[in-house]
């Protein structure tokens, strides 16, 4: 059974950093799209990072370019999101998801079939 469990979040106060995991079990990672997302309350969820399961090719969000990394160990079949720089705006839960399916360069949530559950990450002095 795929499983995807987030780990990582937690408070920190601005600038600071964090590293989620995302730890997948059930199937391996390598043939699929990867994505990590997040939802703020009030707000959709939207596309933060997100790896192609074509060419490996990055997407970042805008709002993450140069602040976050998106990577991927497959020995561990782990999924990491480097958070650098962090601003209050970032506090949001924070979701990874995977796809079987080539959806290019997508990094919407709509495209993205398996989700976890979600770690909370938030940014406060």
């Amino acid at each position: 059974q795929l499983q995807l469990v987030e780990s990582g979040g937690g408070l920190v106060q601005p600038g600071g950093s964090l590293r989620l995991s995302c730890a997948a079990s059930g199937f391996t990672l390598d043939y699929y799209a990867i994505g990590w997302f997040r939802q703020a309350p009030g707000k959709e969820r939207e596309g933060v990072s997100c790896i192609s399961s074509s060419d490996d090719s990055l997407y970042y969000a805008d709002s993450v370019k140069g602040r976050f990394t998106i990577s991927r160990d497959n020995a561990k079949n782990t999924v990491y999101l480097q958070m650098n720089s962090l601003k209050p705006e970032d506090t949001a839960v924070y979701y990874c998801a995977v796809v079987d399916t080539d959806v290019g360069n997508s990094c919407v949530s709509v495209d993205f079939g398996s989700w976890g559950q979600g770690t909370q990450v938030t940014v406060s002095s």
